[in-house]
């Protein structure tokens, strides 16, 4: 069922995610919640008006809970959105309303929901297109979309060419059917598949003018409630299974506990269906008459979601984080959301390019969702702040594999980079040195460390005697480790199978040539590492070893 279901929970639904109020100026909030207000219209005229889902349903909840928040944190800049199913409605009534659904936020709202109420069932939210279908004397009269919940428009024409929708049926009374129309997949497995479009191919076919055999054969029909049926659950499923509607009666089943209810929702999030779902509907088998509905969220069903797949995050800050050998990593740091139990307050982008693409700023907001269930990634920016902050960002000319060997303006990223490489296990291997202890020291060399002595290391902020005893011998351990593992740490590029013993005034006598006849190397790599030896920055760096007695050097 898809995001016009009611959002009278929502207030409830997304509380985990609220973020604490911005800090706007009166005229800035003006122009934000405008600007959302106007991003949400244009998504329900896409959604209701053009049979097209620009966003998830989870990310529009989110988005439209997002504009709550900030009307109540800006009161007085508060503005009227459009209503969400303003204009959605055709020229056909629905004559039994659609009602939508309330969410339920968790299982403590589940157990309260269910709590005094008794005669309960529990299907699949199957996410597709809504329906309404009218038999009478035993043949299809009409099929009439969700629309406004109170008029849709006339599918008929398309819906007798869908072979899921039967044709005819065998009673002569009137018969009105509430259901979904899904595009078929086989072994559909929600936890791993997501919706992947499918709500949108249902509602693509929907909304062309013709409907063709192949996608015809593709739509399938979940019959949901049956609103002028028996009282009963019970005998409403009967006559159901009796008309042919197996399928939708089969994942229509009684509902005890709670246990039972997260059981049913944990089975459907992982096992195959053959549509697409996004959490369970709870409903109690005994209801009102069909014709005192209306189109707003009954008390007698409601719905409880799957985890939700994306989070919408706000950006906090965007930085450039500068590796080893130059390469700039754009960091965006975000408003803390919580995805699959964990908290996710920072994502990399990957690489500069990918952020000169999306021109992520601080305030956008942006959807996040986890890669392989544990690595944080960015999939779209949602939208985008109306005020532009201006960044600096590094110049990639000037960060290279050569680059940033002392904490120069510009180059502490880099530089940090550079000692963690080389008291890392990559290089030296120091033990008890990490990020934290080079930052304390304060460095403003690589091997500036070399010279530091007990007494020295005492009197620097952080240290105390005894540590700075066990650094001194952690230090005192680098001289005893090999040449080649030294050019390691000092970032020599990668060599192939090019032989590096026979010490630095071997190696340094070796032109791009040479190293190239090596396997492994090629002709890029030969340039580097001749390079490497002749960059006046290394050469420092070999003197202060050789100054230190590093064998080899």
């Amino acid at each position: 069922m898809p995001r016009w279901i009611a959002l009278s929970l929502l207030p409830f639904a997304f509380d985990c995610l609220a973020a604490p109020c911005p800090d706007w100026s009166a005229e800035q909030a003006r122009r934000e919640l405008a600007a959302l207000a106007a991003q949400l219209a244009d998504w329900d005229d896409a959604y209701h008006r053009q049979g097209r889902s620009p966003i998830s349903d989870e990310l529009y909840d989110q988005s439209r809970q997002r504009l709550e928040d900030w009307q109540a944190c800006f009161p007085a800049e508060a503005i009227t959105p459009t209503a969400q199913l303003q204009g959605a409605g055709g020229p056909v009534a629905h004559p039994v309303a659609q009602t939508g659904l309330a969410k339920l936020r968790d299982a403590d709202a589940v157990r309260t929901w269910m709590a005094g109420r008794d005669d309960l069932w529990i299907q699949p939210k199957v996410d597709g297109v809504a329906v309404t279908l009218v038999y009478r004397d035993g043949r299809l009269q009409q099929a009439i979309s969700r629309g406004d919940g109170r008029s849709g428009q006339d599918w008929t024409a398309r819906a007798r060419l869908i072979g899921a929708i039967p044709q005819h049926l065998p009673r002569n009374d009137e018969l009105i059917l509430q259901g979904e129309l899904y595009w078929r997949v086989a072994e559909h497995v929600q936890a791993r598949d997501g919706g992947n479009g499918l709500r949108g191919l249902a509602a693509g076919a929907m909304a062309r003018g013709t409907l063709d055999e192949p996608r015809a054969r593709q739509v399938g029909l979940f019959v949901w409630d049956w609103p002028n049926g028996p009282a009963s659950m019970t005998e409403r499923l009967q006559d159901l299974r009796a008309m042919g509607f197996a399928d939708s009666v089969a994942l229509t089943l009684p509902l005890r506990t709670l246990e039972e209810a997260s059981q049913w929702r944990e089975r459907w999030y992982h096992q195959p269906l053959p549509f697409a779902s996004d959490g369970v509907v709870l409903r109690q088998g005994r209801r009102p008459a069909g014709d005192s509905w209306i189109a707003e969220p009954p008390s007698w069903a409601a719905a409880w979601k799957y985890p939700p797949r994306q989070a919408l995050a706000q950006v906090r800050a965007v930085q450039f984080q500068i590796g080893r050998t130059g390469r700039i990593t754009p960091l965006l740091q975000l408003q803390a959301v919580e995805l699959d139990g964990r908290q996710v307050r920072r994502v990399s982008l990957g690489s500069l390019q990918r952020w000169r693409e999306l021109d992520v700023r601080p305030g956008d907001q942006v959807a996040i969702a986890l890669a392989g269930l544990t690595i944080p990634r960015l999939d779209a920016v949602v939208w985008r702040s109306q005020q532009r902050m201006v960044l600096q960002v590094p110049d990639p000319a000037q960060h290279h594999a050569l680059s940033c060997f002392r904490p120069t303006p510009g180059c502490a990223s880099q530089f940090a980079a550079r000692l963690q490489w080389l008291g890392g296990k990559q290089g030296l291997a120091l033990p008890g040195v990490g990020a934290g202890t080079w930052e304390k020291l304060q460095l403003q060399g690589l091997l500036d460390w070399l010279a530091l002595a007990d007494e020295e290391l005492a009197r620097r902020p952080g240290f105390g005697p005894r540590s700075a005893a066990s650094l001194s011998a952690s230090f005192a351990s680098a001289r005893q480790r090999p040449f080649t593992q030294w050019l390691r740490a000092l970032s020599l590029p990668p060599s192939g199978s090019a032989p590096l013993q026979g010490g630095w005034t071997a190696l340094a006598a070796r032109e791009a040539t040479d190293w190239d006849a090596y396997a492994g190397v090629g002709t890029t790599r030969a340039a580097q590492l001749a390079a490497f030896f002749r960059h006046p920055e290394v050469l420092q760096l070999r003197e202060q070893l050789q100054r230190s007695g590093i064998e080899g050097f």
